[in-house]
């Protein structure tokens, strides 16, 4: 007589839904609304009672300075709490689920109203110098976060530990277990597809979502102090997690998707209009080198996010077209006195790096891995050595040595001189703002060029290589070939951007193209803005660079220890979002396949 043991599946009893403070779900989401609201008013009250401290903040009826990043984490808290009572109109807030992404919005308007209060405290010696207003926010934000956190959430079976375990060993698991369940937490779902609209509709979306990017990317450029540049970066980064979790970030990439040459060219309106948001030439200076980085990482994203052969040496790249234009547009210190037109000088500036990407590559290419990095790491640092020593002495007078090449004239095309201020529509528009306008043409073309490569078969062999170089070879493709053209044209996107920069900077140095240094560009930042960004993408390393510049020129008050808080935010980053800021729909499935597995597993005993 055999015994037949059958396994019975049950389904999760309701005791696993609850959240990570003990507060009933009706009381929990009621302390989150009235949170968000109370957060909201206290925006509008008096904070301190001096305006010694930045911002002023002793206004009645009008917020000042970080009291506006707390009225928009306010307001984000609010919104989303009402959209989970499916009050009428503002369902579509939160397609994937709301209860993520008040979480998020609640932490963002406390991280922000507490941080705000302990600058006020340290600047102004004590929280005795917050007048009632500031108080009610800080209690209305804690109101908020508490009810956010007691939200019920399905908490996930752990494992228990091992009997045999150290107490060390014990408390690690232990701590596992409870960041298992934190994660859960902040889970969301998935949101359902999206209904098609009319495609005027969908543009005009998408028209306001560029509006709303300009604006903000405008404010975080043109803050006044330090303190309020940290306030807006706790308030974006997690305002634009609470969005993503509440998928609207979802359903405007899926229309970006549907309108791709739409969105290209709106994106590029909306950088267009930078200039004419500013008063001076002061932050245009900071976002034509943007653009020159941003551009810059999106020609390595062709070697490292379509092929992913590790590039270290990437700079050098950008060094020699800056150089190879340099001595061509009409610099005393050139060697050759020679002034050619700008649109000679960017092409031999292009050509140059791609001639010098061939050289490169053509001997190196066939390593793989650590190897081929080592070796373009050291191609970084013989360039820098090379131009340094061509002064005369130690090598031929070609590169003018430590001094560089110096007092670059400024361009003049078809009669526009770039070096002067012109008045458009009303608007003066300086040096900088001029070459703004330049660098994103060349972005333009960058944009273009990766996007026709990578759409091509030649992209698709890159791919292939990226995902197994045996297997693609043993298909038919060659290898080598593929690797060259990718690296040869990678160095041509950087020269052509090194062109540019030579103009906009005057003089070019080899100290300005290293492996690693506080300031960017250089190659370490440059591969940080690719990973960060979204490898194999467009938005990606546009959006990594723009980051990747902006902060470490916002955080120089930080001094010797910026770069600690650099590495410190990439590490968590790449714990917590590997993929990067805007992934690759692959890259993405591959980090998070464990995830998807579990996901996969949840629904089957569901159905059983």
């Amino acid at each position: 007589m055999t015994t037949e043991t059958i396994d019975v599946v049950t389904a999760p009893s309701d005791g696993g839904h609850r959240g990570l403070i003990g507060i009933n779900e009706k009381t929990a989401r009621l302390l989150a609304t009235a949170g968000g609201a109370l957060t909201t008013v206290s925006a509008f009250l008096a904070w301190t009672w001096t305006d010694a401290f930045p911002g002023d903040l002793t206004v009645y009826g009008y917020p000042g300075g970080l009291q506006w990043l707390v009225l928009v984490g306010g307001l984000l808290t609010l919104l989303f709490s009402l959209s989970s009572y499916g009050v009428k109109g503002l369902r579509w807030l939160t397609p994937a689920g709301a209860d993520a992404a008040i979480k998020l919005a609640a932490l963002a308007a406390f991280a922000t109203a507490w941080y705000t209060a302990f600058a006020i405290s340290n600047t102004l010696g004590g929280l005795v110098n917050l007048e009632p207003g500031g108080f009610i926010a800080l209690g209305a934000t804690l109101i908020a976060l508490v009810g956010a956190l007691a939200l019920p959430f399905e908490h996930p079976e752990t494992d228990a530990a091992d009997p045999d375990d150290s107490g060390f060993d014990k408390f690690k698991h232990d701590l596992g277990n409870r960041w298992t369940v934190v994660k859960a937490g902040f889970a969301t779902g998935t949101a359902p597809a999206m209904k098609r609209l009319p495609a005027y509709a969908e543009i005009l979306i998408l028209t306001g979502v560029l509006a709303l990017g300009l604006a903000v990317f405008t404010y975080g450029i043109g803050t006044e102090y330090d303190e309020l540049f940290i306030g807006f970066l706790i308030t974006a980064c997690l305002g634009f997690a609470a969005i993503n979790k509440a998928g609207l970030i979802g359903r405007v990439s899926a229309i970006a998707a549907t309108h791709r040459n739409v969105a290209m060219v709106g994106g590029f309106a909306a950088a267009a209009a930078f200039p004419f948001t500013q008063t001076d030439d002061q932050y245009a200076t900071i976002g034509v080198n943007i653009l020159i980085f941003a551009t810059v990482a999106l020609g390595l994203n062709i070697v490292v996010g379509l092929v992913g052969l590790l590039d270290l040496g990437y700079v050098a790249f950008l060094g020699v077209g800056a150089y190879a234009a340099a001595m061509v547009s009409g610099s005393p210190s050139s060697p050759f006195g020679v002034h050619l037109p700008f649109w000679q000088a960017i092409l031999i500036g292009a050509a140059a790096s791609m001639i010098f990407g061939v050289l490169i590559g053509a001997p190196t290419l066939r390593l793989r891995g650590d190897y081929l990095a080592i070796v373009t790491l050291g191609f970084g640092e013989i360039f820098r050595i090379a131009v340094n020593n061509t002064d005369g002495t130690s090598g031929p007078d070609i590169t003018n040595g430590s001094n560089g090449i110096s007092s670059i004239p400024n361009l003049d095309i078809l009669g526009f001189d770039f070096g002067a201020e012109h008045t458009i529509a009303g608007f003066t528009i300086g040096r900088f703002a001029n070459y703004f306008f330049l660098m994103l043409i060349v972005t333009l073309v960058v944009v273009l060029v990766f996007r026709r490569s990578a759409e091509s078969r030649i992209g698709r062999s890159w791919v292939a290589i990226r995902e197994d170089e045996t297997a693609a070879e043993a298909m038919g493709i060659n290898g080598f070939r593929v690797k060259l053209i990718a690296f040869a044209l990678g160095a041509a996107l950087a020269g052509l951007a090194g062109a540019v920069q030579a103009h906009v900077t005057y003089t070019v140095t080899p100290e300005q193209y290293t492996f690693a240094n506080a300031v960017p560009p250089n190659s370490a930042f440059l591969l940080a803005a690719v990973v960060l960004g979204g490898m194999g993408t467009i938005s990606g390393p546009l959006v990594g660079g723009a980051l990747l510049f902006l902060i470490p020129n916002k955080l120089q008050f930080m001094g010797e220890y910026q770069l600690f808080a650099f590495g410190l935010a990439l590490i968590l980053l790449m714990r917590f979002r590997p993929e990067g800021l805007i992934p690759n729909r692959r890259r993405q499935l591959e980090f998070h396949e464990n995830e998807l597995d579990e996901k996969s597993a949840d629904l089957s005993k569901a159905g059983a």
